[in-house]
């Protein structure tokens, strides 16, 4: 049996009454079920993540880059995982400042490593939300999954911590097949070679 994954799935949001934290605890269960992976919920609320950042770029800095103190467990976490899901609102067409510092804080951490998404919103579902996330990803060298999942209306299609679509788990198995996938292939050829610059 193979290695499994070390998945880290990431509450974006860090507003007051967020939903965040439901969808991600939903997503963790069909991560469970699918057998594939290690998992870890990450939530950026529990982490010190300024939006102010040093003139040096983490690419470049590598180990030195001067990171808050308080950023060092979340930082250790992004290190150890293969796969990431990010679960994210929709904010004004776009995702929330605390995932983007978040990822602007790190570098090599998602390099050469696959990333899923999970939104959710209002009508579109989060989908601008991940239209700007799978941007900014591939700037960073990580590889985006394509099928993801997105949640229309979820403040009316949710009931007691579930999604009312009964192909939801459907659809989060086709995300899973692709992460683990990915996060295998990607885990091994990290292994075999460095990325290359």
């Amino acid at each position: 049996m193979s290695q499994p994954s070390k998945l880290v799935i990431v509450v974006g949001s860090v507003r007051e009454g967020r939903f965040g934290p439901v969808v991600a605890s939903w997503v963790a269960e069909q991560a469970t079920a699918h057998g594939s992976f290690d998992i870890e919920v990450v939530d950026l609320a529990e982490f010190e993540i300024p939006l102010s950042l040093p003139a040096a770029s983490p690419k470049y800095a590598g180990a030195t880059y001067p990171r808050p103190a308080g950023m060092a467990t979340l930082t250790a976490r992004f290190d150890a995982a293969d796969a990431f899901v990010l679960v994210t609102p929709e904010y004004n067409h776009s995702y929330p400042a605390s995932l983007k510092a978040a990822i602007d804080w790190h570098f090599t951490q998602w390099t050469a490593k696959p990333v899923a998404f999970v939104s959710y919103g209002g009508a579109a579902g989060g989908r601008h939300a991940v239209l700007h996330l799978e941007n900014v990803l591939t700037e960073l060298h990580a590889v985006t999954i394509r099928d993801g999942l997105a949640f229309p209306n979820y403040f009316v299609t949710w009931d007691a911590g579930q999604p009312a679509d009964p192909d939801a788990p459907g659809y989060a198995k086709t995300m899973f097949n692709q992460l683990a996938w990915w996060a295998a292939a990607l885990r091994k050829a990290r292994a075999e070679a460095p990325y290359p610059d």
